[in-house]
Protein backbone atom coordinates (compact mmCIF):
# COMPACT_ATOMS: atom_id res chain seq x y z
CA UNK A 1 0.00 0.00 0.00
CA UNK A 2 1.11 3.45 -1.28
CA UNK A 3 1.04 6.00 1.49
CA UNK A 4 0.55 9.54 1.04
CA UNK A 5 1.32 10.89 4.48
CA UNK A 6 -0.85 14.09 4.28
CA UNK A 7 -3.84 11.92 3.55
CA UNK A 8 -6.37 9.92 5.60
CA UNK A 9 -4.63 6.50 4.33
CA UNK A 10 -6.42 3.39 6.29
CA UNK A 11 -9.68 5.33 4.71
CA UNK A 12 -11.21 4.53 1.31
CA UNK A 13 -13.13 6.86 -0.50
CA UNK A 14 -16.93 5.52 0.08
CA UNK A 15 -19.78 7.46 -2.08
CA UNK A 16 -22.12 8.53 0.44
CA UNK A 17 -20.30 9.09 3.45
CA UNK A 18 -21.61 11.32 6.16
CA UNK A 19 -19.60 12.41 8.80
CA UNK A 20 -22.31 14.52 10.17
CA UNK A 21 -25.08 11.88 10.63
CA UNK A 22 -25.08 9.40 13.72
CA UNK A 23 -25.97 8.24 16.99
CA UNK A 24 -23.64 8.78 20.34
CA UNK A 25 -23.58 5.25 22.16
CA UNK A 26 -22.36 3.59 25.22
CA UNK A 27 -19.11 1.75 24.67
CA UNK A 28 -19.03 -0.25 27.88
CA UNK A 29 -15.70 -1.85 27.48
CA UNK A 30 -14.04 1.42 27.36
CA UNK A 31 -15.99 3.04 29.56
CA UNK A 32 -15.73 0.45 32.34
CA UNK A 33 -11.68 0.95 31.13
CA UNK A 34 -11.63 4.51 31.77
CA UNK A 35 -14.05 4.76 34.76
CA UNK A 36 -12.32 2.29 36.56
CA UNK A 37 -8.88 3.33 36.49
CA UNK A 38 -9.85 6.67 37.52
CA UNK A 39 -11.70 5.36 40.35
CA UNK A 40 -9.20 2.58 41.37
CA UNK A 41 -6.73 5.62 40.94
CA UNK A 42 -8.36 7.88 43.51
CA UNK A 43 -9.16 5.06 45.88
CA UNK A 44 -5.87 3.47 45.91
CA UNK A 45 -3.48 6.89 45.69
CA UNK A 46 -4.67 7.67 49.37
CA UNK A 47 -3.06 4.40 51.12
CA UNK A 48 -0.26 3.56 48.62
CA UNK A 49 1.64 6.65 47.88
CA UNK A 50 5.24 6.90 48.88
CA UNK A 51 8.61 9.26 47.33
CA UNK A 52 9.22 6.32 44.94
CA UNK A 53 6.49 5.33 43.98
CA UNK A 54 4.91 8.81 42.55
CA UNK A 55 8.72 8.85 41.23
CA UNK A 56 8.76 5.65 39.30
CA UNK A 57 4.75 6.64 38.15
CA UNK A 58 5.56 10.11 36.48
CA UNK A 59 8.54 7.91 35.18
CA UNK A 60 6.82 5.23 33.29
CA UNK A 61 4.22 7.52 32.27
CA UNK A 62 6.59 9.69 30.30
CA UNK A 63 7.94 6.66 29.09
CA UNK A 64 4.82 5.02 27.38
CA UNK A 65 3.60 8.67 26.17
CA UNK A 66 7.01 9.42 23.98
CA UNK A 67 7.52 5.47 23.10
CA UNK A 68 4.47 4.56 22.87
CA UNK A 69 1.46 6.73 22.11
CA UNK A 70 3.34 9.58 20.80
CA UNK A 71 6.45 7.80 18.42
CA UNK A 72 4.80 4.65 18.19
CA UNK A 73 1.41 4.77 17.65
CA UNK A 74 0.88 7.99 16.40
CA UNK A 75 4.33 9.24 14.28
CA UNK A 76 4.84 5.11 13.37
CA UNK A 77 1.69 3.17 13.06
CA UNK A 78 -0.64 5.79 11.88
CA UNK A 79 0.87 8.20 10.15
CA UNK A 80 3.86 6.45 8.97
CA UNK A 81 6.33 9.26 9.46
CA UNK A 82 9.68 7.34 9.60
CA UNK A 83 10.57 3.59 9.64
CA UNK A 84 12.15 1.30 11.82
CA UNK A 85 13.60 -2.11 12.30
CA UNK A 86 10.87 -4.67 12.23
CA UNK A 87 12.10 -5.64 16.19
CA UNK A 88 11.84 -1.96 17.48
CA UNK A 89 8.66 -1.27 15.52
CA UNK A 90 6.73 -4.09 17.03
CA UNK A 91 8.69 -2.50 20.85
CA UNK A 92 7.05 1.17 20.08
CA UNK A 93 3.40 -0.47 19.14
CA UNK A 94 3.64 -2.64 22.06
CA UNK A 95 4.41 0.27 24.71
CA UNK A 96 1.39 2.26 22.53
CA UNK A 97 -0.92 -0.41 24.00
CA UNK A 98 0.84 -0.37 27.15
CA UNK A 99 0.07 3.57 27.25
CA UNK A 100 -3.75 1.97 28.16
CA UNK A 101 -5.69 3.85 25.59
CA UNK A 102 -6.67 0.71 23.24
CA UNK A 103 -5.03 -1.75 21.26
CA UNK A 104 -3.88 -0.87 17.71
CA UNK A 105 -6.66 -1.34 15.24
CA UNK A 106 -9.04 0.48 17.62
CA UNK A 107 -6.50 3.56 17.70
CA UNK A 108 -5.75 3.68 14.19
CA UNK A 109 -9.68 3.40 13.30
CA UNK A 110 -10.82 6.05 15.99
CA UNK A 111 -8.00 8.38 14.77
CA UNK A 112 -8.56 8.20 11.24
CA UNK A 113 -12.30 8.14 11.32
CA UNK A 114 -12.35 11.83 13.46
CA UNK A 115 -8.82 12.90 10.70
CA UNK A 116 -11.11 11.90 8.15
CA UNK A 117 -14.67 13.80 9.32
CA UNK A 118 -12.39 17.05 10.64
CA UNK A 119 -11.46 17.72 6.87
CA UNK A 120 -15.25 17.62 6.35
CA UNK A 121 -17.61 20.78 5.82
CA UNK A 122 -19.06 19.57 8.26
CA UNK A 123 -18.90 17.20 10.74
CA UNK A 124 -20.83 15.60 13.78
CA UNK A 125 -20.00 17.48 17.34
CA UNK A 126 -18.66 14.72 18.69
CA UNK A 127 -15.81 14.32 15.85
CA UNK A 128 -15.48 18.09 16.49
CA UNK A 129 -15.04 18.07 19.75
CA UNK A 130 -17.94 20.97 19.63
CA UNK A 131 -20.16 20.48 22.75
CA UNK A 132 -19.15 21.88 26.27
CA UNK A 133 -16.17 20.18 28.15
CA UNK A 134 -18.03 18.16 30.49
CA UNK A 135 -20.08 16.61 27.91
CA UNK A 136 -17.71 16.03 25.49
CA UNK A 137 -15.69 14.50 28.54
CA UNK A 138 -18.70 12.03 28.92
CA UNK A 139 -18.69 10.77 25.05
CA UNK A 140 -14.89 10.47 24.51
CA UNK A 141 -14.14 8.82 27.05
CA UNK A 142 -17.39 6.52 27.55
CA UNK A 143 -19.12 6.29 24.52
CA UNK A 144 -18.06 6.25 20.59
CA UNK A 145 -20.09 7.28 17.52
CA UNK A 146 -22.16 5.03 14.82
CA UNK A 147 -22.35 6.73 11.84
CA UNK A 148 -25.57 5.98 9.51
CA UNK A 149 -23.34 6.15 6.46
CA UNK A 150 -19.80 5.98 7.98
CA UNK A 151 -16.50 5.59 5.45
CA UNK A 152 -14.77 2.20 4.58
CA UNK A 153 -11.33 1.02 6.17
CA UNK A 154 -8.96 -0.55 4.65
CA UNK A 155 -7.03 -2.05 7.33
CA UNK A 156 -6.01 -5.14 5.85
CA UNK A 157 -2.17 -4.45 6.15
CA UNK A 158 -2.42 -3.85 9.49
CA UNK A 159 -4.75 -7.15 10.06
CA UNK A 160 -2.30 -9.18 8.46
CA UNK A 161 0.07 -9.23 11.77
CA UNK A 162 -0.64 -11.67 13.83
CA UNK A 163 1.26 -9.58 16.24
CA UNK A 164 -1.36 -6.57 15.65
CA UNK A 165 -4.27 -8.76 16.07
CA UNK A 166 -2.90 -10.33 19.81
CA UNK A 167 -2.64 -6.60 21.06
CA UNK A 168 -5.87 -5.79 19.91
CA UNK A 169 -7.16 -8.85 21.25
CA UNK A 170 -5.20 -8.40 24.58
CA UNK A 171 -4.39 -4.60 25.26
CA UNK A 172 -5.92 -4.41 28.49
CA UNK A 173 -4.29 -7.42 29.55
CA UNK A 174 -0.60 -5.60 28.50
CA UNK A 175 -0.58 -4.19 31.60
CA UNK A 176 -0.07 -7.62 33.48
CA UNK A 177 3.89 -7.96 32.93
CA UNK A 178 4.13 -4.12 33.46
CA UNK A 179 2.27 -4.51 36.84
CA UNK A 180 4.40 -7.84 37.66
CA UNK A 181 7.10 -5.97 37.22
CA UNK A 182 6.68 -3.11 39.25
CA UNK A 183 5.04 -5.23 42.07
CA UNK A 184 8.62 -7.22 42.03
CA UNK A 185 10.42 -3.73 42.30
CA UNK A 186 8.17 -1.53 45.08
CA UNK A 187 5.37 -3.38 45.39
CA UNK A 188 1.41 -2.17 45.25
CA UNK A 189 2.42 1.13 45.93
CA UNK A 190 4.47 1.25 42.51
CA UNK A 191 1.58 -0.80 41.04
CA UNK A 192 -0.68 1.77 41.95
CA UNK A 193 1.17 4.39 40.54
CA UNK A 194 2.71 2.23 37.62
CA UNK A 195 -0.34 1.52 36.20
CA UNK A 196 -3.74 2.51 37.53
CA UNK A 197 -2.63 6.76 38.26
CA UNK A 198 -0.45 6.51 35.01
CA UNK A 199 -3.51 4.96 32.73
CA UNK A 200 -5.62 6.94 34.50
CA UNK A 201 -3.52 10.40 33.83
CA UNK A 202 -3.20 8.95 30.06
CA UNK A 203 -6.52 8.80 29.15
CA UNK A 204 -8.22 11.73 30.61
CA UNK A 205 -5.12 13.64 29.76
CA UNK A 206 -5.00 12.84 25.91
CA UNK A 207 -9.19 13.67 26.27
CA UNK A 208 -7.99 17.00 27.37
CA UNK A 209 -5.41 18.00 25.00
CA UNK A 210 -7.59 16.98 22.62
CA UNK A 211 -10.55 18.85 23.45
CA UNK A 212 -8.54 22.28 24.15
CA UNK A 213 -6.59 21.48 20.92
CA UNK A 214 -10.06 21.60 18.77
CA UNK A 215 -11.72 24.76 21.07
CA UNK A 216 -9.07 27.91 21.36
CA UNK A 217 -5.48 28.37 21.19
CA UNK A 218 -2.31 29.81 19.11
CA UNK A 219 -2.74 28.69 15.16
CA UNK A 220 -0.21 29.62 12.33
CA UNK A 221 -1.97 27.91 9.73
CA UNK A 222 -5.61 26.72 9.01
CA UNK A 223 -6.45 23.97 6.49
CA UNK A 224 -8.51 25.39 3.75
CA UNK A 225 -11.61 23.51 3.23
CA UNK A 226 -11.56 21.57 6.46
CA UNK A 227 -14.42 22.31 8.21
CA UNK A 228 -12.67 21.91 11.87
CA UNK A 229 -9.50 23.93 12.38
CA UNK A 230 -6.85 23.10 14.96
CA UNK A 231 -5.34 24.98 17.74
CA UNK A 232 -1.89 24.77 19.60
CA UNK A 233 -2.02 23.64 23.47
CA UNK A 234 1.24 25.29 24.70
CA UNK A 235 1.21 24.27 28.69
CA UNK A 236 0.97 20.82 27.49
CA UNK A 237 3.76 20.76 24.64
CA UNK A 238 6.43 18.75 26.85
CA UNK A 239 3.81 16.82 28.91
CA UNK A 240 2.25 15.31 25.28
CA UNK A 241 5.99 14.79 23.94
CA UNK A 242 4.93 17.50 21.46
CA UNK A 243 1.85 16.66 20.23
CA UNK A 244 0.02 19.24 21.40
CA UNK A 245 1.16 21.38 19.06
CA UNK A 246 -1.94 20.56 17.35
CA UNK A 247 -2.12 23.49 15.01
CA UNK A 248 1.30 22.43 13.43
CA UNK A 249 -0.09 18.91 12.90
CA UNK A 250 -3.03 19.62 11.26
CA UNK A 251 -0.87 21.83 8.87
CA UNK A 252 1.96 18.87 7.75
CA UNK A 253 -0.25 15.41 8.98
CA UNK A 254 2.98 13.43 7.86
CA UNK A 255 5.68 15.13 9.77
CA UNK A 256 7.57 12.90 12.13
CA UNK A 257 8.34 17.08 13.49
CA UNK A 258 5.29 18.59 15.01
CA UNK A 259 7.28 21.34 16.96
CA UNK A 260 8.39 23.47 14.55
CA UNK A 261 8.48 26.84 15.49
CA UNK A 262 11.09 28.72 18.18
CA UNK A 263 10.11 27.45 21.93
CA UNK A 264 8.00 24.39 20.88
CA UNK A 265 9.73 21.22 22.82
CA UNK A 266 8.78 18.44 20.75
CA UNK A 267 10.37 15.36 22.61
CA UNK A 268 8.87 12.61 19.84
CA UNK A 269 10.95 14.27 17.30
CA UNK A 270 13.88 14.34 19.58
CA UNK A 271 13.63 10.60 19.70
CA UNK A 272 13.01 9.92 16.43
CA UNK A 273 16.42 12.13 15.69
CA UNK A 274 18.27 9.68 18.11
CA UNK A 275 17.31 6.91 16.37
CA UNK A 276 17.94 7.75 13.23
CA UNK A 277 21.64 9.00 14.23
CA UNK A 278 21.78 6.03 15.89
CA UNK A 279 20.54 4.23 12.46
CA UNK A 280 17.83 2.61 13.49
CA UNK A 281 15.27 5.23 12.04
CA UNK A 282 14.97 6.32 8.46
CA UNK A 283 12.75 7.89 6.02
CA UNK A 284 11.69 10.66 8.12
CA UNK A 285 9.50 12.50 7.12
CA UNK A 286 9.91 16.71 7.36
CA UNK A 287 7.16 19.50 6.07
CA UNK A 288 9.74 20.42 3.62
CA UNK A 289 9.04 16.93 2.29
CA UNK A 290 5.31 16.89 1.98
CA UNK A 291 5.60 18.65 -1.78
CA UNK A 292 1.88 20.97 -2.22
CA UNK A 293 1.19 20.47 1.17
CA UNK A 294 1.37 24.67 1.53
CA UNK A 295 -1.41 25.03 -1.06
CA UNK A 296 -3.82 23.86 0.84
CA UNK A 297 -2.33 26.11 4.00
CA UNK A 298 -3.48 29.64 4.94
CA UNK A 299 -1.29 31.73 7.42
CA UNK A 300 -3.18 33.59 10.21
Amino acid sequence: MTRDRCEVNWIVETPGADAVHGHVRWDPAHSFWNGGMLLAALGLAPFFTTPAAVVTGIAVTGAMLLLGHSVGFHRLLIHGSFATTPALRAFLIWCGTVAGMSGPLWIVRTHDLRDWAQRQRLCHDYLAHRRPMLVDAWWQLHCRLDLDHPPRFDISALEASPFLRWLERTWMLQQLPVAGVLFWVGGWPFVVWGVFVRVALTVHGHWLVGHLAHRRGPQHWQVTDAGVQAHDVPWAGLLTMGEAWHNNHHAYPGSARIGLHKGQSDWGYAFIRLLERAGLAWDVCLPADLSGRADKLVRV
